[in-house]
């Protein structure tokens, strides 16, 4: 198991977020290494483990595509990455499971185990409140250089929203830790699909979740 694998005992930090794609090698990379940038800005980076995974393994093991690291290092982010594929036994483990279009959303939630954790699936753009009637992050693998630009400003353009909704989760289980603390001398604990899950639902989705991204077919077979 790799340092970015989610585990099931909860090990610190205490919150998970998991960006999942096709294969884990330009989307879901891209968003995980923009996402822990900001965190470490925010001063989050203690208190939250980020990852990225993908719906298939045929990329197990390798690094992201040269595109995406071109991206990635030109922006004056980090690139060194592993691909993985997500697993169904990782949801105990998660608090979000981002996913980066329809079809990677619809999947994961037809493989999460419990509708508790189908409701830690989201879509990253439904971060972007202008994102409404465009939900995805649409797969650049088969475009040019240019389609990756892209990718990179959807998402730097979602990533502050879904970083102040996982500030207002980790604020709320700080509150309830607290609380618990002082009425029974023992740590309470926050629940998992909390304020991260809520800011999306509260606002609605403001878009088409019809099944299945723009890639989904073609890239089953070639990814």
């Amino acid at each position: 198991m790799d340092a970015s694998t989610p585990r099931t005992d909860r090990p610190e930090p205490p919150y998970h977020v998991c960006f999942v794609c096709t294969g884990n090698i330009c989307r879901s990379p891209l968003a995980e290494s923009v996402f822990r940038a900001k965190l470490a800005e925010d001063g989050l980076a203690d208190e939250v483990r980020v990852s990225s995974a993908g719906t298939g393994g045929w990329h197990t093991g390798s690094v992201a595509d040269h595109r995406t690291v071109e991206v990635l290092e030109e922006a004056g982010y980090e690139s060194a990455h592993s691909a993985q594929q997500f697993q169904a036994e990782w949801f105990d483990g998660l608090d979000l499971v981002i996913a980066l279009d329809l079809g990677h959303e619809r999947d994961l939630k037809n493989l999460a185990p419990t509708a508790a954790d189908a409701a830690k699936v989201r879509l990253l753009r439904s971060y972007d409140p202008k994102s409404a009637g465009s939900p995805e992050v649409a797969d650049p693998y088969y475009g040019t250089r240019a389609d990756f630009d892209i990718v990179l400003e959807q998402v730097e353009a979602a990533v502050p929203g879904l970083l102040r909704a996982v500030h207002e989760d980790l604020t709320g289980r700080r509150a309830a830790a607290g609380s618990a603390t002082d009425a029974a001398g023992k740590p309470g604990a926050g629940g998992k699909a909390g304020a991260a899950g809520k800011a999306v639902a509260d606002r609605g989705p403001g878009v088409d979740e019809r099944p299945g991204g723009a890639d989904a077919g073609r890239m089953e077979t070639a990814r």
